[in-house]
């Protein structure tokens, strides 16, 4: 009886989700005869239209995911919260920032001047878009959060190569690609490692936690801040305001300087009571992790929209002038309304799937790594376009959430390496206990003089318990879970080639169906 009411429940909570797509699609559509070029061929502008919704929801159904799920991992926000507070700032983030020239040949992945006709440019980017939503889509069902602007960029690969041959591709930027597979992922997690140690070094590790985290915490979050006004100036907000390098830079440290002094007394004040442990701290990051995922949404909301509107505003454009096409399109304020909208749909109906896997199925995130990972996510973008390195921001945060995981596991082997040479040291005589109780409380400097001492003192004991025995299970722990990141890793490197096929089959399709160009 309870397994029919809950697959009743769960069918009529489909049936809900498939009310609320039917509607936002028959909405578009009327979107696109209104508002669309719709003189010479109304239902390829509308058809165009929903699929360009289409796309824009599983943007929002799986790469939203990766900033929202370390916040509802580490229990900093309900999942509900976090879905609100994502649809708000997503939909601010593509309407009020995504800017009014878009690239619709996604990072010049193709020549256009190859391509015979604009007619045939307009397949290409119908059948870009319908490969790169249905990957994503086959994606988030398996719970694999791919990168979306490779995505869109296999599809118009895919589908260009089947329209000009292979010498339409621009394989030099096809190589850059590739690269930022193995550079994002990297660079996230080097960063969040980084970050998780510092805090591990400046705060949880000291004896007295509460007055590390008053020095500490202030200057964190100021960081934080520089970092996240510093990515919003010149990546959320770079079509709102023109600002140069040097203008971005002192208006970031402005509002850094500013956090300081606002946070110095509230962190006073919020430790002044608090038990001088590990989760007291922990929970200091709460607040600002939950503004970093908001902040990341807004961006993620002004930069990735693109991924949908881009092919979509091209279609628009050639359909009203046939004569000629172009490499850059100016995008009405009806399709960044689609885009925005769009993602808002997928994320607040079919996100939760995702943010649930990022959040807590990769590895258990507390605040504090939480913290890290979003901070990684902002820090990496701007190293990485510094430096002029391609870099994913799905694979970014994930791999950072991989590099705080990893870095857990190391300290944890390293730890129970200790533990088992005290054990082997004394070989459960009396003083056992009480070596252990000094060690738990030492800092990690005391730490490493009494094992140094302890080393010396038993060395003969520790030796021939070395010659007898095995590695013992604490040694092999693991954090992260192996088979998650087979998952990833394995998506992520089929993402372009599976978008190429799909392309290129749906191109061929799309030829043979009577679309009137």
């Amino acid at each position: 009886m309870k397994s029919k009411l809950k697959k009743a429940k769960k069918t009529h909570k489909e049936i809900q989700r498939l009310s609320v797509v039917l509607f936002f699609i028959a909405l578009v559509a009327t979107m696109g005869a209104i508002f669309g070029n719709v003189e010479h061929h109304p239902f390829l502008v509308v058809f165009a239209c929903v699929v360009g919704a289409y796309m824009a929801m599983n943007i929002g159904a799986n790469d939203v995911a990766n900033n929202m799920g370390p916040a509802v991992g580490s229990k900093s926000i309900s999942l509900i919260g976090a879905i609100i507070i994502a649809v708000i700032c997503e939909a601010a983030g593509a309407v009020l920032a995504g800017g009014d020239v878009v690239d619709t040949v996604k990072s010049g992945i193709i020549d256009p001047n190859l391509i015979s006709s604009p007619n045939v440019f307009i397949l290409v980017m119908l059948a870009a878009l319908i490969s790169g939503a249905l990957w994503l889509h086959l994606a988030t069902l398996i719970r694999a959060p791919v990168s979306t602007t490779h995505s869109i960029v296999g599809g118009i690969l895919g589908a260009g190569i089947a329209a000009g041959g292979l010498g339409v591709a621009k394989w030099d930027v096809l190589f850059t690609i590739i690269a930022s597979w193995v550079i994002s992922p990297l660079l996230g997690g080097i960063i969040a490692g980084a970050f998780l140690w510092f805090i591990k070094l400046s705060i949880t590790y000291k004896s007295d936690k509460r007055r590390a985290a008053r020095v500490m915490i202030p200057i964190l979050v100021a960081i934080m801040s520089f970092s996240f006004s510093l990515y919003l100036i010149s990546k959320g907000l770079k079509n709102v305001i023109s600002l140069s390098s040097a203008q971005a830079h002192i208006i970031s440290l402005i509002i850094a300087i500013i956090v300081y002094f606002v946070m110095r007394p509230v962190i006073a004040s919020m430790t002044h009571k608090m038990p001088n442990d590990k989760d007291s701290v922990n929970s200091l990051f709460a607040i600002p992790l939950v503004v970093a995922a908001a902040f990341l949404s807004f961006a993620h909301g002004a930069n990735d929209v693109a991924n949908a509107i881009g092919p979509l505003a091209a279609i628009n454009q050639m359909l009203g002038d046939l004569n000629s096409y172009s490499n850059k399109v100016a995008t009405p304020f009806w399709i960044m309304l689609i885009g925005g909208f769009g993602i808002s749909v997928g994320l607040a109906l079919y996100g939760p799937r995702l943010i649930k896997a990022v959040g807590s199925e990769i590895t258990e995130l507390n605040k504090i790594r939480a913290f890290c990972v979003a901070m990684s996510a902002a820090i990496t973008v701007l190293v990485a376009s510094a430096l002029g390195l391609p870099v994913s921001s799905t694979h970014i945060a994930i791999g950072a959430i991989f590099g705080v995981g990893f870095l857990r596991e190391f300290l944890k082997r390293r730890y129970g390496r200790m533990i088992a040479t005290i054990e082997d040291a004394y070989d459960n005589s009396p003083e056992l206990a009480q070596f252990l109780e000094r060690f738990h409380k030492a800092s990690i400097k005391r730490k490493a003089l009494m094992l140094e001492s302890l080393k010396k003192s038993k060395s003969d004991i520790l030796l021939a318990k070395k010659k007898k025995k095995a590695l013992k299970k604490v040694y092999k722990k693991e954090l992260v879970k192996r088979s998650a990141i087979r998952k990833i890793l394995a998506s992520w490197l089929i993402t372009v080639p599976v978008s190429m096929i799909f392309s290129a089959i749906v191109y061929i399709i799309l030829l043979r169906i009577p679309l009137g160009l």
